[in-house]
């Protein structure tokens, strides 16, 4: 379904919801009043620019437990997707789940799931790719676009398509699969960096490098089974942090 302008594809879809709606049921759009992103950020997009889109996943049998999968399902199906057009060395999968291109942020993904019981009864992914736009406006610290990427214009509709293509093929794969894609394409994955441990709320997370004073440097180890980020210290301790308790900074 494509629709010009709304006020977030994913809250829209929500709205529609119906058992009726088939999996991968999909809203596009040019323009969302009020598109939001991880952590309580909005989404800045140019009328007509980006691909703004959510789709509905129906999986059956998936466990609450298991999340994690859908997460980095979609993140590889969208690596794949992209890494058709750009250069893939500097194409990664940034924890949990956003795209960056070198240290910048290229696509935001926000997995909504709706618990059955023991079950995810369905999930609703907003995605926001940053296509054709080459100016920005918010105080989002780290946009970057496919066109300021190569210099070349895309079809918005064409990538939204090609995506799902690649969603299909990746969701028959084993879990092993999806996860080692995903931990090969993961942003830094190897050395030491900084981190800024945060509180968990709903506070924007927009100024990259807030809190820089409080940073503390560490190397990745692993992403366990349900999705924490595990990270070794510079005194040899590991910590595990669920999503919004730590914060790179960049």
């Amino acid at each position: 379904m494509y629709i010009k302008q709304t006020h977030s594809t994913s809250s829209l879809l929500r709205e529609q919801y119906s058992d009726a709606l088939p999996h991968l049921y999909t809203i596009r759009t040019d323009f969302q009043t009020a598109g939001r992103g991880q952590a309580g950020n909005s989404w800045e997009s140019e009328e007509g620019k980006n691909l703004l889109f959510s789709t509905l996943l129906r999986y059956d049998g998936i466990l609450a437990a298991e999340q994690w999968r859908l997460s980095m399902l979609v993140a590889v199906a969208l690596w794949d997707t992209l890494a058709k057009y750009l250069p893939q060395e500097q194409l990664t999968i940034k924890w949990p789940n956003d795209i960056y291109f070198g240290d910048k942020k290229l696509v935001g993904i926000l997995i909504e799931n709706s618990l059955s019981g023991r079950y995810v009864g369905y999930s609703i992914v907003g995605v926001g790719v940053n296509v054709n736009q080459t100016a920005w406006i918010s105080n989002a610290p780290n946009p970057i676009s496919m066109k300021e990427i190569t210099g070349k214009n895309y079809d918005v509709e064409s990538l939204m398509n090609e995506w799902i293509l690649s969603l299909k093929s990746w969701e028959i794969a084993p879990t092993e699969d999806i996860r080692a894609a995903y931990l090969a394409h993961l942003y830094r994955r190897e050395g030491w960096y900084p981190y800024v441990e945060r509180e968990v709320n709903l506070t924007p997370t927009a100024i990259a490098r807030e809190g820089i004073d409080d940073s503390f440097l560490a190397e990745f180890v692993n992403v366990t089974e349900q999705g924490e980020l595990l990270l070794r210290l510079q005194n040899k301790e590991e910590k595990k942090y669920h999503f919004k308790q730590i914060r790179f900074v960049l």
